[in-house]
């Protein structure tokens, strides 16, 4: 993945949709699974499918273990993001999140730490100068560096007020 630093572009301050060509990556610190968040996250959406909280039953099917909710992971992927140094500096220009698509080529284990590799795959402008449209693909690695999740963000993004003509 040819990488190019959004830091160093920007130098510390906010980042807007000119400051993300598509070719931009980056990766996001990482994060354990454990059975307490596959437990709570159970709790939290009433979502109890044995394959998650039966340990027995999980023994049986094609993964041979439980594996964490594929929704735990896109929320574990979205946490990481969000506490992503380029990301906090977007704050202030992210206008709204129009469209996430999901895949989960390879399940998750309780256990899995992973990352998030993100990087900007579309730069469009729209009909209006102050903002433009990012997709980005975010790819949650696993330990064993396989991916795991892949979501398509396409975000909508403010843009630097143009200079003003003296």
């Amino acid at each position: 993945m040819a990488t190019t630093s959004v830091i160093e572009q920007v130098a510390g301050s906010s980042i807007y949709w000119e400051d993300l060509p598509v070719g931009t990556s980056y990766m996001t610190s990482s994060r354990t699974i454990t059975e307490a968040d596959v437990a709570a996250f159970a709790a939290l959406t009433g979502d109890f499918n044995r394959v998650h909280v039966d340990a027995e039953y999980a023994k049986g099917t094609i993964f041979g273990q439980r594996i964490a909710h594929g929704m735990l992971v896109a929320a574990f992927m979205a946490g990481l993001t969000s506490r992503s140094i380029p990301n906090q500096l977007m704050e202030g220009a992210l206008f709204s999140v129009l469209e996430n698509r999901l895949k989960f080529p390879k399940p998750t284990f309780i256990g899995d730490t992973i990352r998030v590799e993100i990087e900007v795959v579309e730069q469009k402008q729209t009909s209006r100068p102050d903002r433009g449209i990012i997709g980005f693909m975010r790819k949650a690695i696993n330990q064993r560096g396989e991916m795991v999740a892949e979501l398509a963000a396409t975000c909508l993004l403010k843009r630097r007020a143009p200079a003003r003509a003296s």
